[in-house]
């Protein structure tokens, strides 16, 4: 199975962007802002672009099974999880709905996060590898 990230929507708070799972949209994604290569603010800094797998291992911080970004350079636990602002992200990606009158905002994060856990997880327990690309 394979994710494709389009980041889309660049303000000084944060980044919103469309996820397609196998060509398909599926939700939107919000992250930190994107800096320029080499430029990181702890906390406030979306990972870079690139392709990553993406395995389920359990989450010390939310005490859970959950979505890992592997390999993400100057990065360690990028996860995919619910939450609606960059506040609730340290370079994770958030998935929920975006609507254009709420920026910097995503909305029905916990459904949309239960969504796209399954596929990934099933994806996995099926023996499928689980990339993420983002643009």
């Amino acid at each position: 199975m394979h994710l494709t990230l389009a980041r889309t929507i660049k303000t000084s708070q944060s980044t919103v962007g469309r996820l397609a799972v196998d060509g398909a949209f599926e939700c939107h994604v919000l992250e930190d802002v994107v800096r320029p290569t080499g430029v990181k603010v702890y906390g406030k800094t979306a990972i870079p672009a690139g392709t990553y797998p993406v395995v389920i291992t359990y989450s010390n911080r939310f005490r859970r099974l959950m979505p890992l970004l592997v390999g993400v350079p100057g990065f360690a636990g990028v996860r995919i999880h619910s939450g609606n602002t960059a506040a609730d992200t340290e370079g994770c990606l958030l998935v929920g709905t975006y609507a254009p009158n709420q920026p910097d905002w995503v909305s029905k994060s916990r459904d949309a996060y239960a969504v796209l856990y399954a596929k990934i997880k099933d994806a996995l327990d099926r023996g499928e590898t689980v990339t993420i690309s983002i643009a």
